[in-house]
């Protein structure tokens, strides 16, 4: 007997802790009858009535849409489905954004090279330092994912 009150208070106390939590990450606009704050404080001050009058008269009505679950096969990119997802209004804006970025991409490679000729072309152990990827080399010009000269 005794195991079985324990477990109901558990159980009680379980369905208390769901219950506030549902008030607190539910949305203030779409709560009935009582404002937010004012359920807040009904289910913390009283546990089991509160969260019940909480279920009967407080939740949100959920949208028979959402309640469903999604509708269909996932979408193959997902990424694509954001809202706001920002994205060119015309073929031109495409075309000006990749743009933009080959010129970024090479600006980048000639401060790269620049730094790269900067630092000297003898490494520190007194041999010279090669540009055509052999020993002591540290990449090509021609190789933009090749490790770049050590920055001092």
């Amino acid at each position: 007997m005794a195991s079985l009150a324990l477990l109901l208070t558990v159980a009680s106390l379980a369905f208390w802790v769901y219950v506030l939590f549902d008030v607190v990450g539910s949305d203030s606009g779409t709560v009935r009858l009582l404002p937010k704050p004012a359920w807040t404080v009904i289910v913390l001050l009283l546990p089991k009535v509160g969260a019940l009058l909480w279920f009967v008269f407080g939740r949100p009505r959920r949208d028979a849409e959402v309640a469903a679950g999604p509708q269909g096969p996932p979408p193959a990119f997902p990424e694509y489905e954001h809202p706001n997802r920002a994205r060119g209004a015309t073929p031109e804006d495409d075309e000006e954004f990749l743009r933009r970025c080959r010129e970024r991409a090479e600006e980048q490679r000639r401060r790269a090279r620049r730094a790269q000729e900067g630092h000297g072309r003898e490494a520190p152990g007194g041999r010279p330092r090669g540009g055509d990827g052999g020993p002591g080399g540290h990449g090509t010009d021609e190789d933009p994912q090749a490790p770049s000269a050590p920055v001092d």
